[in-house]
């Protein structure tokens, strides 16, 4: 059973102002996949889609949130829970940076076979990985 570090964990290059680390890996025996993020506001995902299923944990900050045009603003304590074929994206608002937790049940949920983007492009570790 790994026990995973938090502060040892690999950062994965994402977006401007947008901070990403696996806490989960192939390499530790499972198929899902946990991130912990940092995004300074203004920063987010554009309009995308995924196959399977997103939970965001918002641990600090506000979310502007855009799911299946509507759109919604997202404070820290809250979960935005996003099923698959859902059209989502947020944008950190007000003046504090956000710390989220993400979740997909699969390893590889930003692939071109689990994720479409509607706007914008891929992250950076994504299209190179491509």
């Amino acid at each position: 059973m790994p026990i995973i570090d938090h502060k040892h964990l690999p950062e994965v290059p994402w977006r401007p102002g947008y901070r990403k680390w696996d806490v989960t890996l192939a390499e530790h025996g499972v198929s899902t996949s946990l991130s912990l993020n940092t995004a300074e506001p203004g920063t987010g995902a554009p309009l995308h889609t995924h196959k399977i299923d997103e939970l965001i944990m918002i641990m600090e900050g506000t979310l502007e949130v855009r799911i299946n045009g509507e759109t919604h603003t997202v404070e820290k304590d809250h979960t935005v829970v996003i099923p698959p074929g859902a059209e989502h994206g947020f944008k950190v608002v007000g003046d504090k940076a956000a710390s989220l937790i993400v979740f997909f049940p699969h390893m590889d949920p930003y692939s071109s076979e689990n994720t479409t983007y509607l706007e914008g492009s891929r992250p950076a570790s994504v299209a190179a990985s491509e």
